[in-house]
């Protein structure tokens, strides 16, 4: 197995419970991208950021505000000492306690259809997981190397806080870092390509997040180019093209958050026969073969969906199809989350892509201000929105725009995942006073106007 991330991990530990001997090697960090400079810094570095917004503002009467951030190296080494914390804890203590595993540190290179150089020593092999994931890429704008861009890798590595940030992009990782700096003190940008924010999703859901974000403060430029980057004496300079005319947007430091790039340079895939795309992602069947039987491959490494669970779930896979079995994979109900805040959280169908695909779809969509429980926590930003099949009850999607809105988005991913129907969800107990109620009430707009219901009797 190349690669010690969730991918690889979930093949490892699948492999060994099937009674496999199996070599996982490892040239970086153990753990890969999530626990090391993804989803557990990222989210750490978050809740800090909204810790320090909440002390600061209150929607409830007689409270004094405060809080302020005095040490900005304190906060990142407390959650470096965090994320050493689970990598310890769920990677190499994990594997010290697995006898058929065992770690190399260094390099692999695949040397033909069924042989792998591991630090110079050449191999055979039986079967073989290819899960390296990805790393992060710079867009080619004129100038922006000059200028030290961050990638995100970067931006959480940073031990001082910059005064003025841009951020280039308008997707999770974009929005999700760009609220994080802005909320702990940083006059924060966003430069986003498009007309909008997350153009892929509902124009209503675009809409309400871009409102929010710039409620914060924050600026939001959409329908924008980058043309060029350059250092100044004291400053950074960018200049735009936009539907506006030009301008010029000056900070201290640029992030760069456009994309990611499948981590397959240097492995030898051509040599072993194992072929890839034209943006270095390894092509795999349903199975998560390869082209060269022999070899499998999973996580970020072979593309959407790039989740460290679907990563793990894949890994699990390949390392069992790997071993035998004929398993294709499925992701009916993935759920996914954006980690703003509020969060964006959805599963299935989206009103916009059944527009795309001309699937004939109800909508109901009900607002958090309907909800008991967003209107005594005063905050009522955000909706549940739901999306079945035209004249039946089958549930086919929701989009949940709310603050926690990954928790909420877990009821209707088990409704579709399990054949619960719309009528079912509007018929099941829901407690009184919890957010999970918006979902209920979703669940009724498909027959009820929800603004005439008892806030507690419905």
């Amino acid at each position: 197995i190349i690669g010690s991330g969730g991918a690889a991990m979930g093949a490892a530990l699948a492999a060994a419970a099937a009674g496999a001997v199996v070599t996982m090697v490892e040239r970086g960090t153990l753990g890969g991208t999530c626990v090391n400079v993804g989803c557990i810094p990222s989210k750490a570095l978050m809740r800090a950021a909204d810790t320090l917004h909440r002390a600061q503002s209150t929607p409830f009467a007689g409270i004094r505000v405060g809080g302020q951030l005095d040490d900005y190296s304190a906060l990142t080494a407390q959650r470096d000492d965090l994320v050493a914390h689970l990598r310890d804890e769920k990677y190499a203590s994990v594997l010290a306690r697995q006898p058929l595993i065992r770690l190399v540190e260094g390099e692999a290179r695949l040397t033909g259809p069924d042989h792998v150089a591991i630090n110079g020593r050449e191999r055979r092999f039986r079967r073989c997981v290819v899960a390296t994931g990805s790393h992060a890429v710079l867009p080619p704008i004129p100038g922006l190397i000059d200028v030290d861009p961050l990638t995100s890798t970067e931006a959480l590595a940073l031990k001082e806080l910059p005064r003025r940030l841009a951020v280039i992009g308008g997707r999770y990782i974009a929005l999700e870092l760009a609220q994080a700096f802005a909320r702990l003190g940083a006059r924060t940008t966003i430069i986003q390509r498009n007309s909008r924010i997350l153009p892929d999703q509902d124009v209503d859901v675009t809409d309400a997040l871009t409102g929010y974000l710039r409620a914060e403060g924050i600026d939001v430029v959409t329908g924008s180019v980058v043309t060029a980057a350059r250092r100044t004496a004291h400053d950074i300079e960018l200049d735009l093209d936009g539907p506006s005319g030009r301008r010029t947007v000056t900070v201290d430091r640029v992030l760069a958050a456009t994309g990611r790039r499948a981590s397959t340079v240097g492995l030898g895939l051509d040599v072993a026969h194992v072929k890839t795309d034209a943006d270095g992602q390894i092509i795999v069947d349903e199975q998560l073969r390869t082209s060269n039987p022999r070899v499998f491959a999973a996580g970020d490494v072979i593309g959407a969906p790039a989740f460290v669970y679907t990563a793990a779930y894949e890994g699990r896979l390949s390392a069992m199809n790997a071993l035998g079995a004929s398993t294709s994979r499925d992701y009916t109900a993935l759920p996914w989350v954006i980690f703003t805040d509020p969060q964006l959280a959805v599963v299935g169908l989206t009103e916009a892509e059944a527009q795309r695909r001309g699937i004939a779809v109800d909508v109901a969509r009900v607002d958090l201000d309907q909800v008991p429980r967003a209107l005594v926590a005063r905050d009522t930003r955000g909706f549940v929105k739901l999306v079945k099949e035209r004249g039946g009850d089958r549930l086919l999607g929701a989009t949940i725009v709310a603050p926690e809105g990954g928790d909420l988005i877990m009821e209707p991913t088990l409704a579709i995942r399990f054949g619960i129907t719309v009528a079912q969800l509007a018929g099941t107990f829901h407690p009184y006073l919890t957010q999970t109620e918006a979902v209920k009430l979703a669940a009724q707009a498909f027959t009820t106007d929800v603004k005439q219901l008892s806030c507690c009797a419905s």
